[in-house]
């Protein structure tokens, strides 16, 4: 239940998110925008982490960290960013949130966490939830760089979960995130002229909403995010995402006046059908995974009435929920 609250709470604040990006793109560039709210989340962040006072992560997991920042805090931000400013909403929702399904197959042969097909089913249902959100939303523009951009960001997110997954076992959430966001910062430094540029012309609304997404959809989704990754698997954890444009069209119905349409919240229904499916725990029978020393699934059966007790024995001293097939 930590895991499932943490994870609706990231996906609320990225849902939001969409809500903003939409207002402060009119001002700042693509890159701009995501540097500022990363200058935003360090600073908030850097202050609980010095607070805090834990020891650093090891070498190696500080370079894991900076890859995952770079693909998902960086990469990601920018390329979304940029395919909002050249396809509707509803069209890059509807692409980005391809990335699950590519997550679940990413996580079922790196974290071996297997290949569920009540995942699969969830995925494929919540997707054509999504589908169906799109093609409410979307108007006219189908540009080819905006496509391939949001396919791109599908892919860095989904990279970036399978590279932090591991990272969870052995480093605290808050540095994980605060890490990252020093990675994906110094990474965006070269946008830091355009986003100097845009502040000096930049309303009050602008500004505010660019500290929102720094302080909301960054730092606290992100840390919300990573605490709950390292309690569930990294594919049914991901199949919650496909509520983020649920939550986004409920937001710019009630912030920005824009009144959904019957097919978008049609949509809607079937995101929350396809994340309960994904979500279900299939029932304990002849085998069930194990976990090794990482905290990574290893597939090893475990079979009859002995090794089923052991295992909710084990689950029970960690305080694990959920899990992979």
């Amino acid at each position: 239940m930590a895991a499932l609250t943490a994870g609706l709470v990231t996906v609320t604040l990225w849902g939001s998110a969409f809500v903003g990006i939409r207002s402060a793109g009119h001002t700042f560039s693509p890159g701009a925008l995501a540097l500022g709210r990363l200058v935003v989340s360090c600073v908030a962040l850097g202050a609980l982490a010095l607070a805090r006072r834990q020891p650093l992560p090891s070498r190696r997991d500080l370079g894991l960290i900076a890859i995952y920042g770079v693909l998902w805090l960086g990469l990601y931000s920018v390329t979304l960013n940029a395919a909002e400013h050249r396809v509707d909403a509803g069209v890059a929702a509807m692409l980005v949130n391809t990335g699950p399904i590519i997550l679940a197959i990413l996580a079922g042969i790196f974290l071996r966490e297997g290949f569920p097909r009540s995942l699969f089913v969830g995925c494929a249902v919540a997707l054509g939830g999504t589908a169906m959100i799109g093609f409410a939303t979307a108007h006219s523009s189908h540009a080819g760089l905006g496509i391939a951009l949001c396919i791109l960001a599908a892919f860095a997110y989904s990279s970036a979960i399978v590279v932090q997954k591991p990272l969870l076992a052995r480093v605290d959430p808050l540095q994980v995130t605060f890490f990252a966001c020093v990675a994906a910062t110094v990474a965006c430094l070269p946008f830091a002229p355009s986003l100097a540029h845009g502040l000096a012309h930049a309303h009050a609304s602008t500004i505010g909403w660019t500290v929102y997404l720094g302080l909301g959809p960054t730092a606290a989704g992100f840390v919300a995010w990573s605490f709950a990754l390292g309690r569930t698997s990294a594919g049914s954890l991901g199949s919650l995402t496909y509520l983020a444009p649920l939550v986004a069209i409920l937001l710019g119905w009630a912030v920005l006046g824009e009144t959904p349409k019957v097919l978008a919240v049609a949509g809607g229904g079937v995101c929350l059908v396809g994340v309960y499916l994904a979500r279900r725990r299939p029932r304990v029978g002849v085998s069930a995974p194990e976990r090794d020393a990482d905290g990574l699934l290893s597939g090893a059966p475990v079979h009859g009435v002995e090794g089923d007790a052991e295992l909710h024995l084990d689950h029970a001293l960690r305080g694990e929920h959920g899990g992979a097939g």
